[in-house]
């Protein structure tokens, strides 16, 4: 579906150099602290601004070569944009079927209703999580066959981030070929969902990984600072120095507990990663 190869754009204090591929059928997370590229990426994909270098392929084309119809076919929620707020919920119904051949007024309207969009609702008037599940209704209002979503549940709290992320697998169940990329700063939203994990860092990619070894080879190692140092640090890939000793972040976590049976072996989690992998930067 996305394939990038060396994607490269240049601010004066930031450089991004980026290669990523999105499988037809797989959802794929885009992961890292708050400025390091991940907003810059999905623009680049979408069109929204030229990159300085790499190549860009969505669906076999570079964006500046899309057709309306291949546009139809990307369902985009950005968290920076959206419609404007003197709008009610009746009038996005009516600028989306004149947008979209795909659209499905009925279950739109039928979606809308059960998130609590009520028609004659005005938009400035909808909670944050509303607004975020309007941007989220939107993009899949047109049966496309990509979803493009950058921190679609940023800012809202556990119930309405569960409710979004209810209407993103169904979607899913609805058609095996369709894709996601999607970037968040939530951990257990992508945990559950995506089935790998980009983290970059800076603008460029520190790990790729399945979120299903990342779950389960992964492990943190806890020790003191005598035990550390007599520990095998071949499969050891970050270290944190703690108050009692060291914080590690293993790829191999089976190893270490085969053979160091007596030392603080951890489940891992996406959080655990960045905070072992990018703390500090």
């Amino acid at each position: 579906m996305i394939k990038l190869e060396n994607l490269q754009k240049n601010y004066k204090n930031f450089g991004l150099n980026l290669s990523l591929e999105v499988p037809s059928g797989a959802v794929i997370g885009l992961v890292g602290k708050n400025g390091a590229g991940k907003s810059t990426t999905i623009k680049a994909i979408l069109g929204l601004i030229k990159p300085d270098g790499g190549t860009i392929s969505v669906f076999g084309k570079d964006p500046k070569d899309f057709t309306c119809a291949d546009k139809e076919n990307i369902g985009v929620a950005l968290s920076d944009s959206g419609f404007s707020l003197v709008l009610k919920t009746k009038d996005v119904v009516e600028i989306l079927a004149g947008f979209y051949h795909d659209f499905d007024k009925e279950t739109f309207i039928a979606k809308c209703e059960e998130n609590g969009l009520a028609m004659d609702k005005t938009i400035k008037d909808y909670s944050t999580g509303m607004k975020a599940k309007l941007r989220v209704l939107t993009a899949l209002s047109h049966k496309a066959k990509l979803l493009v979503l950058d921190e679609p549940t940023a800012g809202l709290d556990v119930l309405a981030r569960g409710e979004i992320l209810d209407l993103i697998r169904k979607y899913l169940e609805e058609d095996s070929e369709r894709s996601i990329l999607i970037s968040s700063h939530i951990s257990s939203d992508l945990e559950g969902l995506c089935d790998e994990i980009y983290m970059i860092d800076d603008g460029k990619l520190v790990l790729h990984e399945d979120t299903d070894v990342i779950m389960g080879k992964y492990g943190i190692i806890k020790v003191g600072t005598e035990e550390y140092e007599k520990l095998d640090k071949q499969y050891l890939i970050a270290t944190k120095k703690e108050a009692f000793g060291y914080t590690c972040l293993t790829n191999e976590k089976q190893y270490y507990l085969d053979n160091y049976p007596n030392i603080v072996i951890e489940n891992n989690d996406i959080d655990n990663m960045i905070i072992l992998m990018l703390g500090g930067k």
